[in-house]
């Protein structure tokens, strides 16, 4: 597939029509400028999946896509239970990676420079972050079997989250199927102590300030406010979850050869969703899954502890939990019929709209928050789940920028003193464990947040809701 080969719909979606042995049309949502600067490799990359068994509806390309393992980070696909398969390199291999904003009542006019900087101290004392870096929870294999069945709610139940902080994540914090004897000991070796910690790579927490309001109807809704200061935390499964997908290459590699699955390239190992692997990997993905969601709320109620020892009369609630990097059981209309399937999103975020099951009470009549996560020292966004993602992309919408730039690349053109220099400049506190891991995640590495929003805005997907400033930034 080429550029040259794609129907435009509209300045803001386009189709390739499938063709040969493709299953499925491949559709793209973003502006011409986007369309024309994403490497082939991404374009390629579609074109494979869409000839992967049982795929249904379209493979869904989004703005911030880029080459990932087998799928583009930012796609999604979806699989006929029947026919379909299972895929790790549908899911990534931090499974369950997601983002969640933390309202306060704070307001940033008001704090002073000394408020800022005891802040970001106690933050980044306080939230373990970095490579290989551990938290005070130790989990016994009985604790941890828990938190793979129960997620969130193993926390509720041990004093790390409210009643309210399990309405407000997606899932409520945990999904059904997972099954903890499907999950090898060197996944549970590579646990031990990681719950509660933020990891490395392009995980990181901010303070963000309320920079723009774009829908004040919804934003009300959600509570958000000009000048309020929020909390955003990026993180997943940790290495728990990075070992689980790296099990399952290894047993799909078996699985393609036993049941004749015809891929078009090795990194699209898959097995189907009706057969015996295809189980046991949805039973321990679903262990990360909801793994993940614990590690997001631990983190929550240390980023409350700490917040509230600071300031007085401080509220911390939660705005909402979105999670990326998932394989879920849905009911989506495809072609005028509802019918069940197995939606894999790959850096790609959940966006329901208005009135859809699954979606806290409160928010149900303006649709799903999603929350998007910037590069670091660029902006934040907060948009809204719509009818038309329901109809086009499996209620799925994008999840960050996008890199343009590897990790590599990253390093050579933009060392440490630069990056932190110029986060200075915006007045942005950088905290960070690892100067490697600022250079590698400089805000120049990726795609134009603002344009990747507008694309997924113009195209009708999500709503804007409001633009987040970072004030603070902790990176592991």
């Amino acid at each position: 597939m080429t550029i040259r080969e794609l129907e435009k719909v509209s300045d803001f979606e386009w189709v390739y029509s499938k063709r040969g042995s493709m299953n499925s049309d491949i559709r793209f949502f973003c502006s011409k400028e986007i369309l024309e600067s994403m490497d082939q490799a991404v374009l390629d990359q579609a074109v494979n999946v869409s000839h992967l068994p049982g795929v249904v509806g379209d493979v869904v390309v989004l703005p911030d896509a880029h080459w990932g393992y087998g799928f583009p980070i930012g796609s999604v696909a979806a699989f006929d239970e029947d026919e379909g398969v299972v895929t790790v390199g549908g899911v990534g291999f931090d499974i369950n990676c997601g983002v969640r904003t933390l309202r306060t009542n704070l307001v940033y006019h008001k704090l002073s420079e000394k408020d800022i900087e005891k802040l970001a101290q106690r933050l980044f004392e306080n939230i373990p972050a970095g490579l290989g870096k551990e938290g005070k929870i130790k989990l016994s294999r009985k604790e941890l079997n828990k938190v793979m069945l129960e997620g969130a709610r193993w926390c509720l139940e041990n004093g790390f989250a409210t009643e309210e902080d399990i309405e407000f994540t997606e899932e409520r914090g945990r999904v059904g199927g997972a099954v903890p004897d499907y999950v090898s000991e060197e996944a549970i070796e590579r646990e031990e102590g990681q719950i509660g910690t933020l990891g490395s790579g392009n995980h990181y927490l901010e303070v963000q300030v309320v920079e723009e309001i774009y829908n004040g109807d919804i934003a009300q809704v959600y509570g958000l406010f000009e000048g309020q200061l929020v909390i955003t935390i990026h993180c997943g499964s940790r290495g728990f979850g990075h070992q689980i997908n790296t099990d399952f290459l290894k047993i799909f590699r078996t699985a393609v050869e036993k049941y004749k699955i015809p891929i078009k390239e090795k990194e699209l190992l898959c097995a189907p969703i009706k057969s015996k692997e295809g189980e046991m990997y949805l039973g321990a993905v679903r262990c990360a899954i909801n793994y993940a969601f614990a590690n997001r709320q631990v983190i929550t109620h240390l980023v409350r502890e700490t917040v509230k020892k600071i300031f007085r009369n401080v509220e911390v609630s939660l705005l909402y939990d979105v999670a990326h990097n998932t394989v879920k059981e849905e009911v989506h209309v495809v072609n005028g019929k509802k019918r069940k399937v197995f939606v894999h999103r790959k850096g790609s975020t959940r966006g329901f709209g208005p009135g859809k099951e699954g979606i806290p009470k409160k928010y149900l009549e303006v649709g799903q928050p999603v929350i998007v996560g910037g590069s670091m020292g660029t902006a934040s966004y907060i948009l809204a789940g719509t009818d038309l993602a329901m109809e086009k992309t499996f209620g799925s919408t994008i999840h960050g920028a996008g890199r343009t730039l590897s990790r590599n690349q990253a390093k050579k053109n933009f060392p440490y003193e630069k990056v932190v220099k110029q986060l200075e400049m915006k007045g942005i506190k950088l905290m960070s464990a690892s100067k490697q891991g600022v250079a590698e995640e400089a805000p120049q590495a990726y795609k134009d947040i603002d344009e990747v929003v507008k694309s997924i805005a113009k195209s009708g997907i999500s709503t804007k809701v409001a633009k987040l400033r970072p004030i603070i930034s902790i990176k592991g």
